[in-house]
């Protein structure tokens, strides 16, 4: 199992109940990377982050919400097709903050659109308070858009070995490397350190739960300086073990070969295929849409095929399950 998977599984069950992990913490720590049996998992981190950077790039370039609610499917069903449904499906969560938030937003500061469903009357510097279809739908495709941008870079985070993806610059940035994977795996470390911390500080008398909103915040601080202290510490041991064992004067990191396999070529390909679709469909109008002065996206069968055309360029590659294990 991978190192930081463990160390969140060794941690949370060596604490009691009493002292499990916060609920946000665990989904948090849930988002890690974990070695699983997956064409995705199989894939080279190159290729695999290619592939993410498509989907990406897929979701910017759309605005029609018939073809964005395709990507969300399709990521949605490449989750559970990679063994992390569930895991994806809690990201959604976090989208929904940044979602919700969009809408009213867009509501109520956008005055253009022609069809009224509210007035709210004059608004003193915010002129007159009429709150439209139009800006309803334009902030619900914003938020569409930015749902499927999580659930694409949730998915990379799940399937893609951040250590092989900072293996691809050893040869730019050795250093930089090494930095960046000590610093990705002291994540659930330091998340270690500050339940530890939190749950001491709940020992003692002022650390009941009716203590006031001020003694609180001065505890909240006290964690955080604590935990930074803690991090520093550890990053100076941490330095001169690497410089005991020589990682100062190492030389640049031979290039090592590795034979494509057929998950390579096949994501490879499906990320082609997504960024040829999506900007055929941008250039070719064939995902038109405008939401000012009035909503106006059609469905047409050549958006129909887009979208599924999108789906089977996303799933095709799950459906070789051939020397899938980890």
């Amino acid at each position: 199992m991978n190192w930081l998977a463990s160390k969140k599984n060794t941690y949370t069950r060596s604490l009691p109940p009493a002292f499990a992990l916060p609920e946000p913490m665990n989904r948090a720590l849930s988002l890690l990377y974990r070695p699983l049996a997956s064409p995705l998992h199989a894939t080279r981190a190159g290729v695999a982050a290619l592939w993410g950077l498509a989907l990406v790039t897929a979701a910017l370039l759309l605005f029609h919400p018939l073809a964005l609610i395709a990507l969300a499917l399709a990521l949605l069903a490449a989750g559970w097709g990679a063994g992390v449904g569930r895991a994806l499906a809690s990201s959604l969560r976090m989208a929904a903050i940044w979602a919700i938030p969009i809408v009213l937003i867009n509501v109520l500061v956008t005055r253009e659109g022609l069809t009224v469903f509210a007035r709210l009357g004059n608004l003193g510097p915010f002129g007159q308070g009429d709150l439209t279809v139009e800006a309803l739908v334009y902030g619900a495709v914003i938020a569409l858009k930015i749902t499927v941008l999580v659930l694409a870079t949730a998915l990379c985070s799940l399937c893609i070995d951040p250590d092989a993806l900072l293996r691809i610059c050893r040869r730019l940035g050795f250093r930089s490397a090494l930095t960046a994977s000590l610093a990705v795996r002291m994540i659930p470390v330091l998340a270690a350190d500050a339940q530890r911390i939190a749950d001491a500080q709940r020992t003692r008398p002022d650390g009941a739960p009716g203590r006031r909103a001020t003694g609180g915040a001065r505890a909240r601080v006290a964690l955080i300086a604590a935990v930074l202290t803690g991090s520093l510490d550890r990053a100076m041991d941490v330095a001169a073990t690497l410089e005991l064992r020589g990682f100062a004067t190492a030389p640049r990191a031979p290039r090592l070969s590795r034979p494509w396999s057929r998950h390579d070529l096949a994501f490879a390909a499906s990320a082609a295929a997504i960024l040829a679709l999506a900007l055929l469909a941008r250039l070719g109008g064939a995902a038109r849409f405008s939401a000012y002065p009035l909503v106006h996206a059609p469905v047409t069968p050549a958006l129909l095929a887009l979208c599924a055309a999108l789906g089977l360029a996303i799933l095709l590659p799950f459906a070789d399950r051939r020397g899938i294990e980890p």
